[in-house]
Order: C-alpha cells, then structure tokens, then sequence
C-alpha cells in the first residue's frame, strides 16, 4: 500500500499551506544504531519513507518546492529524546545501522538543516514531535510528526484535510467558551452513568492535520480538538465528577471521579483489580488529563491499535499527565519516569461496543446549552 506521487503532492498542499520562500522540504527518518534494535514495522517505515523521497522527486515540479531530501540519523532511543548534533543526506541507500549509516551518508549538521529547510515530515521510529516543536520555534520551520507510522495509516492520509481542519475548528469555537460538558454513557444498552468535567480555566488545542502557520510542528494523521479539564490548581476545587465506564477487554470497569481524580474502581473482573491496584500505586494516573473529541472516524477510518491515529477516531478520554497539554500534572507526580501515563479510552464501537456515549453537552456561561453528540455521533457539522 503506497501513495502515488500525486497523492503525495495533494498531501503536502493541504497539510503545509504554502509560503513564497518553501522551497526545501526534509524526510526524516532514524536509523539504528544496532541491527539487533530494529523490528519488521521499523523497516517498512524505512522503506515507506525512500519511496516518498523518490516520488516526491519525481513530481517536484507539481509540488512548487525546488528540493526534497532524505534526511537520516541514528535513532535516539527513546521517544522525544533530542535530536543528535548530526544526521546525514542519503540516496539511493538505506543503511541497516548506524556505522552503515555514516559510510553511505553524507553528514549535516542538523542546525544547518533546520536553517535551510522551510518543511517536514518525520516517519519515525522514536517521536520527534517535542524537539521539531522547540527547533521549529526557533528556527520557523513546519513539520508533520509520524512517530510509529504504519502501512494502515496511509489510508488517513488520502482523506481531505482541509475539511478535518474545519471540523476540528468548529469543535474548538465551541468547546473554548464552555464551563463544562455533561458526558452520558450507556452500557450494554441499558444503564446509564453520567460525567460532568470542568472545563473552566482552560483553551482548547487543534490537531488538524494543517500547519498553516511557520514554526509550528504535530502529528500527522491528525484530527481532533482536545482540552485538558481544570484540576484544581487554581485553589478551586475542580467540579469534574461522575462515573465514568471504561471497557477494557471484555470487562467494563467503573471509575468513580472526584475533583478530576478517580478515587474508586469498581468491577467484578480481573481488569477491575488491576486498575485498582494501578490507581492504589499511583495517584496520578487517575487524574482526568484530556477530552479529545476526534472526527476522523467521520471519513470511514478504522483503528489499527496504534494510538497515533485511533485516538483521532472519536471522543476519547485521558488519564494521567497532562502537563504537555498545559494541564498541571507532570512527571513529578508519578512515583518514577517509567510510570508517567497519558492513556486514552476511545469512545468508538470498535474500542468499546459495550459503552456508548448517549450525549455531550456544553454548558455556557449564560445558562446556555448545546448539545454536541447524540448516541456517538456529532450533531454540529
């Protein structure tokens, strides 16, 4: 499964509107530093990434750009780790290691890189969406992150972007001025449970699959609106609470929330004992750290179990750190680095058939209310 050169050039128009001086644009991809780290998805990601160099230099001229380049480097271990200070410009040759790596690349500073190209894209092994975000800042590049893509994402890249991003914009005008959003789920058809998160204090984000403005940097696929619910460190209580139903495996786990913390697990099976246990050892990980309203699953998409792209799928929500979103609970809130968490629960049936979400509304300031979604699906486009 591949894109075509005119696929790929509709891809790069629509996610990077373009600016009079785009005139480069950067693939990026890792390599190993071992033979022995690499996996099968890793060098079909490898072999994804050639074919996108050279279709795209086949059809440079219907891309406006005067340049494409396959940029490599030694992987970094884990991910959003730093960039090394130098990567490397390849061919024809994708190298297995890093030694092969440096026998067959033509070495770059990556500072010289980020000053000389206007775009990327970053199919990559080990995310590099929080270094591309700090280094496009600074510099004024854009860049598509890709962490973990897969042969079964490319079907979320031939869709219309451009609509995502409106969609996605229509949630966000509507979400940024709500005081909370009343959440109803039913399971197994029957019985119904019920949310309230804060969501005062608080702006939403966009991934929308367009990078419209320079030094901006994100996944691709892309397609939600996401906002991090208040918690409480403004010296109010935060008014998120409920049970909220999670189906994990077979089982539906019960979690009660208070002050957008999940303070009680309740569930007659093994998954019920295991969050407990999980809750019980670590506070932090039952913090509510996201609403994620994604619409991707509108375009007939379907998860992959990978969360790069499910979670695009439908509402969705997040326990654990939040801090990246511009929440308030971080790495220190968690015992040790290896238990920091951001884990979402998709609302989607394929996820979750046993849970639906009967509604969401949004509450206003002025006793307004609107309801946004009715048994799963969106009601506002």
């Amino acid at each position: 499964m591949q894109l075509s050169g005119e696929e790929l050039t509709q891809l790069i128009k629509s996610v990077f509107p373009k600016y009079p001086g785009d005139k480069k644009l950067g693939i990026l991809l890792d390599i190993p530093r071992e033979q022995s780290k690499d996996n099968p998805l890793w060098k079909q990601r490898r072999t994804i990434a050639m074919n996108w160099f050279k279709e795209l230099k086949g059809s440079i001229s219907e891309t406006g750009l005067e340049e494409v380049a396959l940029i490599a480097y030694p992987d970094v271990i884990s991910n959003n780790a730093d960039l090394p200070g130098e990567a490397f410009f390849l061919d024809n040759i994708l190298p297995v290691d890093e030694a092969e790596l440096k026998k067959v690349g033509t070495p770059v500073l990556f500072e010289s890189i980020f000053q000389d190209f206007q775009l990327f894209m970053a199919p990559t092994e080990f995310s590099t969406t929080a270094p591309l975000k700090n280094a496009g800042k600074k510099y004024g590049f854009r860049a598509a992150t890709m962490p973990g893509f897969s042969p079964e994402m490319i079907p979320a890249l031939r869709i219309d972007y451009n609509e995502v991003a409106r969609r996605v914009s229509i949630i966000k005008e509507k979400v940024d001025p709500t005081t909370g959003a009343d959440v109803v789920f039913i399971v197994d058809g029957k019985k119904e449970y019920g949310m309230y998160f804060d969501l005062r204090f608080r702006q939403s984000h966009l991934s929308s699959g367009r990078f419209p403005d320079k030094g901006t940097a994100g996944n691709l696929p892309s397609g939600e609106t996401y906002i991090v619910p208040y918690e409480g460190e403004k010296g109010e209580k935060s008014k998120t609470e409920g049970i909220l139903p999670v189906q994990l495996g077979d089982e539906v786990v019960y979690f009660t929330i208070k002050e957008n913390r999940a303070v009680e697990v309740d569930g007659e099976g093994v998954r019920a004992v295991d969050e407990r246990d999980h809750l019980n050892r670590e506070p932090a990980y039952g913090n509510m750290a996201e609403l994620g309203f994604g619409v991707l699953g509108d375009f007939g998409l379907k998860p992959i179990n990978e969360i790069l792209l499910d979670e695009k799928l439908g509402f969705h929500v997040a326990f654990g750190r939040s801090d990246h979103f511009g929440g308030a609970v971080g790495p220190s809130n968690f015992s040790s680095p290896k238990e920091v968490i951001h884990l979402d629960q998709i609302y989607i049936p394929a996820t979750q058939p046993r849970v639906v979400v009967k509604s969401i509304v949004f509450n206003y300031e002025d006793h307004r209310k609107e309801k946004i979604m009715e048994n799963g699906n969106y009601l506002v486009f």
